[in-house]
Formats: C-alpha cells, structure tokens, sequence
C-alpha cells in the first residue's frame, strides 16, 4: 500500500516553510509518476488499485529490474516483481536485503508491512505442471491482503479428487481455475459450484495444444455461465482480480 503520509507530510512541511513550492510541486509530482528516461514509474496507482505497480520483468535487463524495485522499495514496503528468472535473484538480493524470491511462481516478493489476510479465495490447478502459473496467482492474492486457499492436481483425468475439497470451494469468494491440456477443469467447477470462476489457461500440454491456446479456447467457448478468462499463463492478472472480487465480497472498497 502507499504510504499517503508522504502526501501530508510534504504539504506540512511547505506550510513550515521547511521546502520552497518548487520543492513541494516536485515532490508531489513524483506522487502521481516518476520519470526514470528508459521507464515511468507510476506513483499514483496504489492510490487508484490499492498496491502499488507489479513489475513485469521479462525483456528488462538485471539493471532495469535493479533501479526500478530499488526506487520502489524506498517508498513502498510491499512489491511484487513477476517472470523473474533464478539468475536475476541474487543482484537483486544484494541491493534488497530483505527481498525474497519464489521460483515456483517466479517472483520477488518484499514482504515489509504483511496485509491480514481476509476473505476467501480458492486456486486450484489441474496439474503439477500448472503449479507455476497457480502460484504466480496464489502470492499476487496474498501480498494484495487476500486469504488463499490451495487446492492442486485434482484435473479431470482423476475427476474424484476434485468432490473431496467441493466444501472449501462453495466457502471461496472466488475460483481461480488453472488448466493446462483441453483446459476443462475450469468448465466442470462452474458447473457444480455456484462461486465466480476466473479461468487460466496455461502453456501445457501434448502436440495440439498449440502452447495454450487449445485451453484458451475451451475456457472461452464453456456453456457453463460464471466464468471469466484471463490470457494464456496470466496468473497475475487472474490473482489481481480474485482479490478485487474478494475484497468486494468482504465488504472493502
């Protein structure tokens, strides 16, 4: 979350005369977005979203990745960093100290300020091979302030695993369903649990999968009403959202 002391305390200390107004517009300014030539780091979206911006890290060099989350960690406690690879780690870690990395999810995590955990949301995934992207949504959720609930490998190629957790579904907020193959689990927990769904199809599967686009298409042509699907290996997007609906649900705006 942003820190909005920074706000009163600049008009505090303009209104002392502690900095001139050139100062104070400066600081202000840097409020809303701050200009770093090759990147605009924007402020004001922990105002409008309620966390501050995600860095997307893929196609950015360890230099870039290093300057953004080192201005970033001055003012925000809490960052997320996503598609981050295991040899970026470690030069992050020596300007960031205290920040961690997930290679599951494949994400830096600084973790300063820890949100309480409410609601509930529900990420299951069809398979091992799809843990990675269910993570990437599971810790987005969880950073954000949500309660996750992990529920793996329960596919429909062993569709009885899925009727033993259906209790914990019907408590969720929220469904996170992660599918790679035909992508149909999705589909199936719509069918027999009335939560949301946000459906993820995800890069796996034999020959025709067509890197995911098979289980895209699935999730999109599902005659099951309640689902709504995020991009192909999109489990940032699809965690974001759960909390948005979660915290709708908890009552927060």
């Amino acid at each position: 979350m942003i820190d909005i002391s920074v706000f009163f305390q600049t008009l505090e200390d303009l209104w002392n005369q502690k900095i001139t107004p050139q100062e104070a517009e400066k600081q202000l300014r840097q409020l809303l977005y701050e200009d770093l030539d090759f990147v605009k780091i924007d402020h004001h979206r922990a105002l409008r979203k309620g966390f501050p911006e995600v860095v997307f890290c893929q196609g950015k060099t360890q230099e870039q990745i290093i300057t953004i989350l080192k201005k970033m960690s001055k003012q925000y406690p809490n960052l997320l960093a996503t598609r981050v690879q295991p040899d970026q780690f470690q030069p992050v870690q020596k300007e960031i100290s205290d920040i961690k990395y997930d290679a599951t999810a494949r994400m830096l995590i600084l973790e300063r300020k820890p949100i309480e955990k409410k609601g509930f949301i529900s990420i299951i995934s069809a398979g091992t091979a799809d843990l990675p992207v269910a993570e990437e949504a599971a810790l987005t959720a969880e950073i954000a302030g949500s309660f996750v609930n992990r529920i793996y490998d329960i596919g429909v190629a062993g569709i009885h695993r899925l009727f033993s957790h259906l209790d914990q579904l019907w408590q969720s907020n929220v469904i996170v369903a992660v599918a790679g193959m035909e992508g149909a689990l999705p589909g199936v927990v719509s069918g027999i649990v009335g939560r949301p769904v946000i459906a993820v199809p995800t890069s796996v599967g034999y020959g025709a999968y067509l890197q995911g686009l098979s289980a895209l298409l699935t999730m999109l042509n599902s005659c099951s009403p309640g689902i709504a699907t995020v991009n192909i290996d999109n489990g940032f997007g699809a965690g974001y959202l759960a909390h948005l609906i979660n915290q709708l649900a908890e009552g927060e705006k």
